[in-house]
C-alpha cells in the first residue's frame, strides 16, 4: 500500500480532478478531533477536520478541479427497499448536524462546487461523475468536456473516508485517497494496491459485501460466511453471479477450494440475500444530476481572503498560517504602497502594543498577530489600525487597562526576560541520572504487571496490553479518531482502581515528562553565564493572565516530590539571594470582596484561616473541633465553587457520594447567600453582555455563553463564573509588577534587586544579600497597596515572603 508522504508528481497537460466525499470526512473528523468551539460558541471540531484534510488534500495531490459531494437528509432508494439498512447507526448529534450544514461555507470559501441529489447518497454521486468522466476513454487517461465544449484528459482521486469508494477504483485513472487513522495517515490506493489487499478486483467488493455483509451499514449478506470464505469464493469467481452459476453446474469446485458441506448449504439457501446485500452495496452510476467540468481550473477563482475571514470567524488560527504558507496572504495596502501586509516593516513595540489592544477588545485572539489586527481592522498598515483599535478602547471602557495595566507592563517584562535566571547544571544532571534510573525500575515494573515488555510509549502498543490482553475496561471510555479506545492520562485516570498497573503508567508519564520538558531540556537552553531566558507573553491567556513558554515555567508542577526538586536547580548568582513574593488565598479574598458576602469578609477580617472556617460552618462544628480531613474537604469545596464546579464534579473531586456532594453543594450555598448570589449575577450578566468584568474593567468575553448547544453553554456559564475573580488577580499582580519596578528606578535599587520570573500569583526577585530586607520589606507594601482597604470593604489583600539560595528551598522571612 502506497502511504501519501509527499506530492504526487504531475503528468504532462493532464489534469486532475479530485472528488471530496464530503459526509465521510465530516464523519471521521467529527469523531477523530475534540469538541472545538469558534469564538462564538458553535460547534467547530469536525469543521477543523475538514478544513484541514482540504489543504491536505491540496498540498499533496495538487489538484486542477475539486468537486464536493453531499448526503441529503431523508431516505434513499435502498431505504426503500430495504428498511433495514443503515438502521442500527445512532441519530445524527445536533452539533455534527451544524456543522454539516455550515461545511457548505468552507468549500463555498475555497471556490468547490457542491454535488447532491435527493434519494442517492453521496457515493453514488461520486460514482456517477466517474462514470459520466470516464465513459469515453482516451488512450490511457480519460476525457470529458470543458463548460465551453473543448475535450480534455482527466485523472481522477476520490477523497473519502468510506472504504466503499475502493469499487470505483479503476487502473491508475480513477484512484481513491483515503483516510487510514484520524485525518492525517492517508493512503493512496490504485487497482493494484486494492488487488494486493482484498485479492480481487475492485468492481468485486460489492460482491464481497453481498457474501460477508457490512455490520456498519446493517447490510446483513450471507449469515455464516466470514471474511476468508467470501475472499476466496470473490477472488476465484469475481462475481456472485458467476459463483451460483458455477455452484449450480459444478459443486466439485467449491470442495477444491475448502467449502464445506455446512457453507455450501448456506450458500444455497442464501442466494437471495447474497444478490440483495450486494445491490445495497453497490455505489449507484446514474444518479440524475448534470456534471460538466469547470471553465476555470479552482485555484484561478481563488479569494484567499475569503478563506482567511472564514477561518478568524471560526477561530482557525492555525488553519490561517497553513493558508498564507499555501497559498500567499492576501495582498494588504502599505503606507509605500501596493504589497503583503505581512512583509512591512513594523516597529516591534507599536506591534506589541497593537496586539494588547486587538486582545482586550477580543480576548479569544490571543498573542494576536500582525495579520489578525490587520484582519479585525480591516485597514492597511499598522498606523491606522491602531487608530482603530485605540477608537474602540475608548468605546468599550477599556482604556484605563490598556494605559494603567498592559502598556506599562511591557518594558517591565523585557528587563525580566534579559536577565533571566540562573540555573544549577549539575544538580539538573544528577537529577537526570537519579529520573532515568527510576524510570527504567518503573518501565520493569510495568512489564512484569503486563507479562510482556513492550514500548510503553506507544499509544497502540499501551492500548493492545491494557484493552486486549489484560482485558481492563471502564464505563464511557473514549476513543480515538481511529476506533480504538483512548490512552490519554484524561482516561487513564478513570481506570487507576482497576488494576496497579494503571497507577504506575500514570507515574512513568510525569517522570518522562519532566525529563523531557525540563530535567534534560533547560541545561541546553542557558547562555554562556548559565542564565535561562524564558519568555513570558502578556496576551497568552483569555483570563488576563501572562503566560511562559521555552520553557513554560507556570507549569512545573509543585504537588510532587518529583515535581517540586526541579525548583532547586533555580539559583541566585553570587552575592545575591532569591526573594520570592506570593499573594496569600488572592482568589478567595477576591470573592470576598466582589461578592461582599458577609460571612467570607468577617473571616478575613478576624485573620482567621478560610479553610477551617468554611469547614465549621459546612459540616456544622466548631473551629476547635475541625480536622485535618474536614478542612481538606472545604478546600476543594472553597475552589470547587469558584470555578463553578457541578454537584458531580465535586463528588469526583471529593471522593464520596452524589448524595453527600449535594448535601455540602446545598450548606455552602445556604451559608454564603452572598458569595450565591454574586455567582449567579455574574452568569446573568454574561449572557446578558456576552462578557465579564474585572474590578479594573477588563473584560473576558463568552459568546458561547448564548449557544444553543447545552455542553457548550454550560461550559461557558463554568468560565463565566470564576473569571472576574481570575482576571481581577491578574490585574493585581502585573499592576504590582510595575509599581514595584517603578519604586525600584525611583530609589535607585534598579540593580540591588531584578525581577526574575512570574508565576500566576508569585513572584521571583534575586537581590542583593546585604539590601535584602529593606528591599523586601517595600516590594511586599507595594503588593498589598495595589488593592488598600478603603477599596475591600476592609479585606486585606496579604503578601508572603520567603527567601533561599535556590527557588525550591525557600523558607519564610518575616518582615516588619
Amino acid at each position: 500500500m502506497k502511504k501519501t508522504t509527499s506530492p504526487q508528481k504531475k503528468v504532462s497537460a493532464r489534469k486532475r480532478l479530485v472528488l471530496l466525499d464530503a459526509h465521510a470526512i465530516i464523519h471521521r473528523a467529527y469523531h477523530a478531533l475534540p469538541e472545538f468551539t469558534s469564538p462564538k460558541g458553535e460547534p467547530t471540531g469536525a469543521l477543523y477536520g475538514l478544513s484541514s484534510m482540504l489543504l491536505k488534500i491540496i498540498a499533496d495531490l495538487k489538484p486542477d478541479y475539486l468537486v464536493a459531494c453531499y448526503d441529503l437528509p431523508g431516505p434513499t432508494y435502498r431505504h426503500e427497499a430495504y428498511e433495514g439498512y443503515k438502521a442500527q447507526r445512532k441519530q445524527i448529534e445536533e452539533d455534527l448536524s451544524l456543522q454539516m450544514e455550515r461545511s457548505r461555507d468552507v468549500f463555498k470559501a475555497f471556490g468547490v462546487p457542491i454535488y447532491e441529489c435527493p434519494g442517492f447518497e453521496a457515493d453514488d454521486i461520486l460514482g456517477t461523475i466517474v462514470e459520466k468522466l470516464t465513459s469515453t476513454k482516451l488512450g490511457t487517461g480519460t476525457s470529458t468536456k470543458l463548460g465551453t465544449g473543448k475535450k480534455e484528459s482527466v485523472d481522477i482521486i476520490i477523497a473519502s473516508g468510506d472504504m466503499d469508494t475502493l469499487q470505483l477504483v479503476q487502473g491508475k485513472r480513477v484512484q481513491v485517497y483515503t483516510l487510514k487513522k484520524g485525518i492525517n495517515d492517508t493512503i493512496l490506493y490504485n487497482e493494484e494496491t486494492v488487488r494486493a489487499r482484498f485479492s480481487f478486483a475492485p468492481t468485486s467488493l460489492p460482491d464481497y459485501k453481498g457474501l460477508r455483509g457490512d455490520p456498519s451499514d446493517n447490510i446483513i449478506g450471507i449469515k455464516g460466511i466470514g471474511e476468508k470464505t467470501a475472499t476466496i469464493l470473490i477472488s476465484t469467481f469475481g462475481t456472485i453471479e458467476e459463483m451460483y452459476k458455477t455452484l449450480k453446474k459444478d459443486k466439485e469446485r467449491f470442495a477444491s477450494l475448502g467449502v464445506t458441506p455446512r457453507v455450501l448449504t448456506l450458500l444455497e439457501e442464501g442466494e437471495e440475500e447474497a444478490t440483495f446485500s450486494k445491490m445495497l452495496a453497490q455505489i449507484r452510476r446514474d444518479a440524475p444530476i448534470i456534471f460538466t467540468l469547470p471553465e476555470k481550473r479552482w485555484r484561478e477563482g481563488l479569494e484567499v481572503g475569503d478563506v482567511l475571514s472564514l477561518f478568524t470567524e471560526l477561530g482557525f488560527r492555525s488553519l490561517s498560517e497553513r493558508v498564507k504558507v499555501l497559498f500567499g496572504a492576501p495582498k494588504q495596502a502599505t503606507a509605500e504602497g501596493e504589497g503583503p501586509a505581512s512583509g512591512a516593516e513594523v516597529d516591534p513595540r507599536e506591534l506589541k502594543e497593537a496586539s494588547i489592544a486587538l486582545w482586550l477588545l477580543h480576548s479569544d485572539t490571543t498573542n494576536p498577530s500582525l495579520d489578525d489586527i490587520l484582519t479585525f481592522t480591516k485597514k492597511r498598515t499598522l498606523g491606522e489600525a491602531m487608530k482603530v483599535l485605540r477608537a474602540a478602547l475608548k468605546k468599550e471602557k477599556l482604556e484605563e487597562v490598556f494605559e494603567e495595566v498592559e502598556r506599562p507592563l511591557i518594558p517591565v517584562i523585557e528587563k525580566m526576560e534579559t536577565r533571566g535566571i540562573k540555573i544549577d547544571r549539575d544538580f539538573l544532571a544528577g537529577l537526570s541520572k537519579t529520573y532515568h534510573k527510576e524510570l527504567a525500575v518503573l518501565e520493569k515494573k510495568i512489564w512484569k504487571q503486563a507479562g510482556q515488555e513492550f514500548n510503553v510509549n506507544s499509544p497502540r502498543q499501551l492500548g493492545e496490553v491494557l484493552f486486549e490482553k489484560m482485558g481492563l475496561a471502564v464505563k464511557n471510555h473514549k476513543m480515538t479518531g481511529g476506533g480504538l479506545k483512548s490512552t490519554r492520562e484524561s482516561e487513564l485516570e478513570k481506570m487507576r482502581d482497576s488494576h496497579p498497573i494503571i497507577g504506575d503508567i500514570l507515574n512513568y508519564r510525569e517522570l518522562q515528562k519532566l525529563l523531557s520538558t525540563y530535567i534534560d531540556n533547560i541545561p541546553h537552553m542557558v547562555d554562556d553565564e548559565g542564565r535561562l531566558h524564558a519568555h513570558f507573553e502578556q496576551t497568552g491567556t483569555t483570563t488576563g493572565r501572562m503566560s511562559s513558554s521555552n520553557p513554560n515555567l507556570q507549569n512545573i508542577p509543585i504537588r510532587t516530590d518529583l515535581g517540586r526538586a526541579i525548583r532547586n536547580a533555580f539559583v541566585s548568582d553570587e552575592g545575591y539571594t532569591l526573594v520570592t513574593f506570593d499573594y496569600s488565598q488572592i482568589e478567595l479574598r477576591l470573592a470576598a470582596v466582589l461578592s461582599k458576602d458577609e460571612k467570607l469578609t468577617k473571616i478575613f477580617k478576624s485573620g482567621g484561616d478560610v479553610h477551617t472556617a468554611v469547614a465549621a460552618e459546612v459540616f456544622d462544628v466548631s473551629l476547635d473541633k475541625v480536622d485535618r480531613e474536614m478542612r481538606r474537604r472545604a478546600k476543594i469545596i472553597n475552589f470547587g465553587i469558584l470555578y463553578g464546579m457541578g454537584v458531580n464534579a465535586l463528588r469526583a473531586n471529593l471522593g464520596t457520594t452524589r448524595a453527600e456532594a449535594q448535601t455540602f453543594y446545598n450548606k455552602y450555598f445556604s451559608d454564603f447567600k452572598g458569595l450565591a448570589e454574586y455567582l449567579e449575577n455574574v452568569k446573568a450578566a454574561a449572557y446578558r453582555n456576552g462578557y465579564t468584568t474585572t474590578l479594573f474593567g477588563r473584560r473576558r468575553f463568552f459568546e458561547g455563553i448564548r449557544s444553543s448547544i447545552p455542553y457548550v453553554k454550560a461550559g461557558a456559564e463554568r468560565m463565566a463564573i470564576n473569571a472576574p475573580i481570575q482576571g481581577t488577580e491578574a490585574d493585581i499582580i502585573k499592576l504590582a509588577m510595575i509599581h514595584i519596578d517603578e519604586y525600584l528606578r525611583k530609589e535607585g535599587r534598579a540593580d540591588d534587586a531584578h525581577l526574575l520570573l512570574q508565576v500566576h500569583d508569585e513572584l521571583v526577585y534575586e537581590m542583593k544579600t546585604d539590601k535584602l530586607k529593606e528591599i523586601a520589606w517595600q516590594i511586599k507594601n507595594k503588593m498589598e497597596e495595589v488593592l488598600p482597604l478603603q477599596k475591600t470593604n476592609g479585606i486585606p489583600i496579604t503578601a508572603e515572603c520567603r527567601i533561599g539560595k535556590n527557588w525550591g528551598e525557600i523558607k519564610p522571612l518575616i518582615l516588619t
